[in-house]
């Protein structure tokens, strides 16, 4: 059961529709996918405790100029979403941008929270094995020069206190994420019916 709620804190976003993109085959290239009809931003599994970086993950990659669709990344290390570069068209509707910035804005607001929220679950939780330790009487590290760890019982405890400290984060955090997936989808609605009422009235002409 421990082991499941670790999973669950450390990868929660991983769960927030994919939109049908592709995984990557590889950490460090980013992979092409049609726009998504989906209102996420971003999805993936990784790992790593260092601070959140101030940089969006995406700015050292720039798409080549005869793309037409979204470019997924690898999961960034703090926040452990895939970061996405939005198609642009070349005659982007004011409704377009706007459902773009949006959905840019999104991703920034989603990777920021996960990072920071992922950065304190690790550093928590290793203060409370090494105050563990402590009490018993151990050292971090065992005559092999491994690291110490405590059983499933033990962290179960640890994880139960980080998530009842952070109930009322989360539910604000899903209080938001489910406006802004309304407006999105609300949005996208908008953007395929303008579209498909185009293609409408050029077949009639």
């Amino acid at each position: 059961m421990a082991a499941a709620v670790a999973r669950a804190i450390g990868s929660r976003a991983s769960l927030r529709g994919s939109g049908g993109r592709r995984a990557l085959p590889g950490r460090g290239s980013f992979s092409s996918s049609p726009p998504a009809s989906s209102p996420s931003s971003t999805a993936g599994p990784g790992k790593s405790g260092a601070a959140p970086s101030s940089e969006s993950p995406t700015s050292d990659f720039c798409p080549p100029s005869h793309s037409c669709h979204d470019w997924i990344g690898p999961p960034d290390r703090c926040s452990n979403l895939r970061p996405v570069i939005f198609y642009i068209p070349k005659h982007e509707s004011p409704l377009e941008r706007r459902l773009r910035e949006l959905r840019q804005e999104t991703q920034i607001w989603n990777q920021q929270f996960w990072a920071n929220q992922n950065i304190s679950f690790r550093k928590e939780k290793e203060e409370f094995v090494c105050s563990r330790l402590k009490a018993k009487g151990l050292q971090l590290r065992d005559e092999r020069g491994q690291k110490a760890t405590l059983n499933a019982e033990e962290m179960a405890e640890f994880y139960k206190v980080f998530l009842s400290k952070n109930f009322k984060k989360h539910i604000y955090y899903n209080r938001d994420w489910y406006k802004r997936n309304f407006t999105i989808t609300f949005l996208m609605g908008q953007v395929a019916f303008v579209k498909a009422w185009k293609r409408l009235r050029l077949k009639k002409d």
